[in-house]
């Protein structure tokens, strides 16, 4: 059991001189020093409450008759994996299923933004998750949200964080700093409550977590980064990525289930040689299909060796790097004295088998199977019952009205394995008063599920490549997590609504009246408590039926739960209308020519 510090110490002293036995010795391994980034031959690795007492050439002085032994056989001893930026909700598995799923993948360290059920059910969504991360056999530090609603004035969230609420979670148990700060032209605008979030986290010796989600590297962004974001997960370019590190910025480069942003940003490292200090790798949003069948941090290290990235760096990019960031490198990060004894065992360091995992002292996985509990809390009734759409919408509720024979609208360009969309423009056929759309394009439309005001916003999206009959509809919608439908009928969005109010939260699919996919997400709308291979199997079934729908994009799901995601260009739709990201103003999804001057965000500074 992990023991503080303070407490652990003389012991680790006793165990380290030979004087007292430990309670595990890990031999005859090959040690990576990450600090200096060697490969140590003949080493043992002596551990006592849940801590590394001692590195070197022969633990024997170390050893006991209670003293358990692991035998690495001349195997790569490597520090355990570090998530530095995620959301659990992500994978739609509460805390539990999350730790379970990745724990034989070699993660032993979680850095997790609970913004998306603190959008639902406000601060004690946050409680919630973070009492159930504390009860986990590996280390999960939560961060308190910054932003909810993430975009003030362009969208409505289920609940509201305050300044007062930040200031109070940073004295709770768990609470390591504040999430991603989303509204970034608030920022570089002085707006009061977002450096006042900022300046509690750092009041408190915390690290503030970034989000500065646009390609201008002028006045804005210098503004971003003077306002005290610690970090930054949106880069997409090495450009982007040079620009936040030498600011004194961490450049966090995620390979999630959609984003594919490591390849052209490791060349900051591999091509131009820059320290990699400040270069972390994260995931940010990994499904629950991604976990079971390709894996977490590992599967980000393998991909940065694999685009030329030398494995030493790579490793301490997932370890090292991240726990330096949070302040916590006497903690974690390394296989040293005092640091939590996190260690995985390898034969390879490049293919990356994760063959042993042990977290805080304790054998946790071995090849591939989860060897210790992961506790869940009780999920009261309150997160259980997030959906309440009052009325339930028909087909007519999903029209967007229009004269004449034609209409020119806006349209949002999905891109592939990116996060980023295209504010895209289309002519489309008017019938009977209302636009059609077709082809490429589809419908989209935003209900409010919080507080069953009967509120629907409606627009247009291309790339997905639906056939006729079809519509995805989800109560996964970043970051306001309001009811999103994707659809090319109107009747089968209709329906598409009804299963999720069913369900009380999830993802259906549906094609020509019938339901091709249902996957049951009832903790806020966000999450199941259920096995992750179980809901793996549903969203691999919710996978093949947008395939059958005529989906051939990579990871269609993450894709379509961010066209909400109103802080991230460049054109969004949320529950209050079609959302222009670069100019954070509401517009319309029918193009008028002579249209009043757009609704602007107070304090947003005005746009390019």
């Amino acid at each position: 059991m992990l023991k503080p510090w303070p407490e652990a110490q003389p012991r680790l002293v006793e165990v380290a001189a030979g004087r007292a036995p430990a309670d595990l010795v890990i031999r005859n391994g090959v040690w990576l020093a990450i600090h200096t980034r060697e490969l140590v031959p003949a080493t043992d690795i002596a551990i006592a409450d849940g801590r590394i007492a001692y590195v070197g050439p022969d633990a024997g002085p170390c050893i006991g008759p209670e003293t358990q032994l692991f035998d690495a056989g001349g195997r790569f001893l490597i520090p355990g994996l570090i998530d530095a930026h995620m959301h659990v909700e992500s994978g739609m598995l509460t805390p539990a299923g999350f730790a379970a799923a990745v724990i034989p993948h070699g993660t032993t360290t979680i850095f997790h933004d609970p913004h998306e059920i603190a959008n639902v059910l406000g601060l004690e969504g946050v409680r919630l998750m973070r009492d159930e991360s504390l009860l986990q056999p590996i280390s999960m530090f939560t961060q308190m949200p910054s932003c909810a609603p993430s975009a003030p004035g362009m969208e409505t969230s289920g609940a509201i964080i305050t300044e007062g609420e930040v200031a109070q979670a940073m004295g709770w148990e768990g609470i390591i700093g504040l999430g991603e700060m989303m509204n970034f032209p608030a920022v570089a605008a002085g707006d009061p409550q977002m450096l006042a979030e900022i300046a509690a986290t750092r009041a408190a010796g915390k690290t503030v977590g970034g989000h500065y989600a646009s390609p201008d590297l002028g006045r804005p962004f210098h503004a971003y980064a003077a306002g005290g974001a610690a970090d930054d997960h949106e880069t997409t370019t090495e450009a982007q990525a040079v620009a936040r590190v030498r600011q004194g910025m961490a450049a966090m480069l995620r390979l999630g289930s959609a984003w594919y942003d490591v390849e052209a940003q490791i060349t900051a490292i591999t091509r131009s040689g820059l320290d990699p200090r400040l270069f972390i790798l994260c995931t940010d949003d990994s499904h629950s299909g991604t976990l079971v069948n390709e894996g977490h941090m590992n599967r980000v290290v393998r991909h940065a060796i694999a685009h030329g990235c030398d494995p030493l760096i790579a490793i301490q990019m997932a370890s090292l790097n991240a726990a330096q960031h949070f302040g916590l490198e006497r903690e974690l990060g390394s296989l040293t004295p005092g640091r939590r004894a996190d260690v995985i065992v390898t034969s390879d360091l490049t293919a990356l088998p994760i063959e042993a995992v042990f977290a805080q002292g304790q054998l946790v996985a071995e090849d591939g199977q989860l060897l210790v509990d992961c506790p869940r809390i009780d999920w009261p009734q309150s997160a259980r019952n997030s959906v309440n759409l009052g009325r339930l919408p028909d087909a007519a509720a999903f029209g967007i009205a229009a004269e004449g024979t034609e209409a020119e609208v806006r349209v949002i360009g999905v891109i592939e394995n990116q996060a980023p969309t295209r504010a895209l423009t289309a002519t489309l056929p008017v019938r009977d008063g209302f636009v059609t759309a077709g082809g490429e394009i589809a419908h989209v439309a935003v209900l409010d599920r919080h507080t069953a005001s009967g509120r629907i916003s409606r627009g247009f999206v291309s790339g997905f490549g639906y056939v006729e009959g079809v519509a995805i509809a989800s109560s996964v919608a970043h970051d306001c997590h309001q009811l999103l439908i994707v659809g090319t009928c109107r009747q089968a969005m209709a329906r598409a609504a009804a299963e999720i109010e069913e369900m009380q939260g999830g993802i259906a699919v549906i094609r020509d009246g019938e339901v091709l996919a249902r996957v049951p997400l009832p903790v806020a709308g966000l999450m199941s408590d259920r096995l992750a291979a179980e809901v793996a199997a549903a969203a691999e079934a919710m996978t093949r039926a947008m395939k059958d729908c005529g989906c051939t994009m990579n990871n269609a799901f993450m894709q379509h739960s961010l066209l909400a995601l109103a802080v991230i260009p460049q054109l969004r739709i949320s529950d209050l209308g079609l959302v222009d990201v670069d100019a954070f103003a509401l517009t319309t999804p029918v193009i008028q020519r002579a249209q009043a001057p757009a609704v602007r965000l107070a304090n947003a500074p005005p746009p390019p």
